[in-house]
Parts: structure tokens; sequence; C-alpha cells
């Protein structure tokens, strides 16, 4: 019999969420050249603004980890986006820094459910060796949403003014609502996945399963491998939403690039991020597939994309604006494959029941790491020390969070019943 191949709809399904999650989570970045003009925003505000964004989704994350666990995935997600997007619509309302700073608060709160509920769906849909690339391609969204985004803005901005591009982005959570509810299910009783199918899903995870322990949000909290995963977002998550949220300003004020030429590079940018999402989760499953152990795998992956960063980081030295574009572009595709190796970990290492939960410790400290490092820090340090400082800085943090992985996460085995 040849296996239905539904688990790649329920992947698309994923990257379009985690795509329009983006979307809602950039717009305030690319716009606020536009913005700071009608309404005077200082970059101290800004980061404040944006650290109302990181506060709550750090927060969200326990929230929504432990809710998802719950829920199950199919309402998770689906309560998950539905509050995000309606908080993404309502900045369209906002005229002023403590309008703006509440929405943020509101859409990430929304926002932090995605990937554990993500990470949980494909931890029930993909096997072992092919989940960093499952979450690799989903993660591949985060970078889409920066490729197409910026030209939509743009015209949208040009067209109607910035305040429909809140509502027009938002209305894309409409969208995947409506496939979510009509297609999603679990493998073990979906109508469109064959016998082959779910024995390829399934055979390895039920034997996992018989074997699992029970592990609660609290109990999650006893173990070392937690630790070791969250503390890595802690230090890494900072640098992308650094990117995020810095980068846009970063080109128009000191590399003088004119909105246009913006929406130009970012595209780029991104797209290499896409490139080293897909294959750096590609990486550690094919070293898996030909021997290596899960944990030497997924670090050689990981060491790879974390010796980029420091190079990277000195596109703020560099005189030429293409090589400086280059070089922001390799910091971003090395850390999305680091990311997508990094997410996988917890699937590797912990019980279905209990991934959600895990995923959501570790985004609370990553958001809190946001917090401190993309966002605070940052409005800081340009005001009044220029960008040089905190690019280089940012250059050093995946070192450290390969050293916690190594030390903390050790060799990666399941856990198992005493």
């Amino acid at each position: 019999m040849t296996a239905t191949r539904y688990r790649w709809w329920i992947l698309a399904l994923l990257f379009f969420a985690t795509t329009v999650n983006y979307l809602d989570r950039i717009l305030l970045g690319f716009l606020y050249p536009v913005i700071r003009q009608e309404m005077h925003i200082t970059s101290e505000q800004y980061g404040y603004i944006q650290a109302c964004f990181s506060a709550a989704y750090t927060v969200g994350f326990l929230i929504m980890g432990k809710f998802i666990d719950k829920a199950g995935t199919r309402i998770g997600y689906l309560v998950s986006l539905v509050w995000w997007s309606a908080a993404a619509a309502l900045h369209a309302t906002a005229s002023s820094v403590f309008a703006f700073g509440f929405w943020r608060a509101v859409l990430g709160l929304g926002e932090a459910g995605n990937f554990p509920a993500a990470i949980k769906s494909v931890t029930e849909w993909f096997p072992k060796q092919d989940r960093a690339l499952a979450t690799g391609i989903f993660n591949a969204g985060t970078n889409v949403a920066s490729m197409i985004g910026p030209y939509a803005f743009v015209w949208i901005t040009q067209m109607w003014g910035w305040r429909m591009c809140f509502l027009l982005t938002a209305s894309l959570g409409i969208v995947w609502v409506a496939l979510w509810l009509a297609t999603y299910g679990r493998p073990e009783t979906h109508p469109r996945v064959n016998d082959a199918e779910r024995a390829y899903i399934l055979d390895e995870a039920e034997a996992e399963a018989a074997r699992e322990p029970s592990v609660g949000w609290g109990k999650a909290l006893t173990y070392r491998e937690t630790w070791g995963f969250a503390l890595a977002k802690f230090v890494t998550d900072p640098v992308w939403w650094f990117y995020l949220y810095w980068l846009p300003a970063y080109l128009f004020d000191v590399r003088k690039f004119k909105m246009v030429e913006i929406a130009w590079a970012l595209p780029f940018i991104y797209l290499m991020a896409d490139v080293g999402s897909i294959g750096g989760g590609w990486i550690s499953g094919a070293l898996i597939r030909r021997g290596w152990p899960t944990a030497k795998a997924r670090k050689a992956a990981m060491g790879l994309c974390a010796v980029c960063m420091p190079v990277s980081a000195l596109s703020v030295l560099a005189e030429s604006p293409i090589l400086a574009i280059l070089l922001v572009s390799l910091a971003t595709s090395a850390h999305q494959g680091w990311s997508a190796n990094l997410y996988t970990t917890t699937s590797d290492i912990f019980p279905k029941a209990a991934t959600a939960s895990v995923t959501g410790i570790g985004g609370c400290l990553g958001g809190l790491g946001g917090v401190i490092f993309s966002s605070l820090l940052p409005g800081y340090v340009v005001t009044n020390f220029g960008y040089t400082p905190i690019f280089l800085i940012m250059g050093s943090f995946h070192l450290i969070g390969w050293l916690i992985v190594h030390f903390m996460l050790g060799d990666m085995k399941r856990l198992r019943q005493s």
C-alpha cells in the first residue's frame, strides 16, 4: 500500500500560521520610520513599546504552553490565532505610545501560542528523523513573512495608509481558521490518513509512549534538560528579535536606505534565513539517517550555525552596503538553522504530552531575554552609543547558547519510566 502524505498538508498549515504570526509581529518594526514621523516616537519609546510585546510574550508562553497541552493542538492553536489576529487588527486604532504598547502586549499574549502548538503538532505528525526538517520548514514561515511583507506594506501604506496594513494582515488569520477547522485532526483517527502513513508516523511513537513518564508543567521544571533548553532560548532568541525590531531602523538611519530600498533588502535577507531554517533541519536529520546519535547530530548542526554569528556581526563595520546585507543574511540564516534544531530537542527528550509545556517554558525565558536584550538594551545603547556595540554583542550569544546545550542537554536521551 502506498502511504498517503497528509502530514505535509498539516505542515503547510503550520507554515501558513507561522507566516501570519510573523507578518503581524514585524509590521510595527517595518512601519516604525513612517509612524514615528507622525507620532514623534523616539528610539527609547520604541524600545519600551517592543518591550511590552516581549514581556507579554514571555508570560504568554507559560500560559499558552500549558493550555495547549491540556486543550489539545486543534483547540489550543485556534484560540491562540484568533486572539492574536484580533490584537493585530486593533493596532490600527492606536494614536499614542501608550496605545501601541498596550496592543503590543495583547498581541504578545496570543502570539506566544504559535510555537508550542506547532512543535506539538510536528511531534504528533512526524517521526523523530523528520522532525527537525519539518520544524525548519514551518519555521521558514517567519522568513517568508519578512520577504513578502515589505513589498505589501509599502504598497498598502502608499495606497491607504499604514493603519490598513494592520487590518489586512490580521484578516489572513480568518482564512487560516477556516482551513484549520475543516482539515486538522490527530493522525491516529484522521480519515485522510491511510494505514501505511499512520504506521510510518506512529509505530515508533507508540513504542516510545509506552515507556514515557508523566511530565506535567511543574515536574518539567525539575529536569536539567528543561533548563538547558530554556537558557539556550534566553541567550539566542533576542538575536533574532533584534534583527526583526531594529534592522529596518538601522538601514534607514545609518545606511540611509529609503523605504523602497529596505523593501528590497529585507526579502533577500529573509530568503537566506529560509535556506538556513530548512538546511539546518535537513543537516541534523541527514546525520541521524547516517547513524549519528541524535545528540551528536543536533549539536553538530547547531555548532555550525553558532560559529557563523560572530562573523555576521561584522556587518555593522562593513563599508559596503552590499557586504553588510550579505553578512546580516548570514546571521538570519544561521539563527534559523540553530532554531530549527533547538526546538526539535524538546520532542527528542520529552513526552508528546509535555512538548508544548516545555516549549512554553523555553519560550518564556526566550521572551525574557527579548525584553532585556532586544528591546530595552538596544533602545538605550542605540540612543547613547549607536548601533556598533549592540551588533557586536549579539554576535556572541549563540556560542554561549551552544555551550549551554552541550553541557545541560547532554546526550539528549528520551525520558523513560524509572
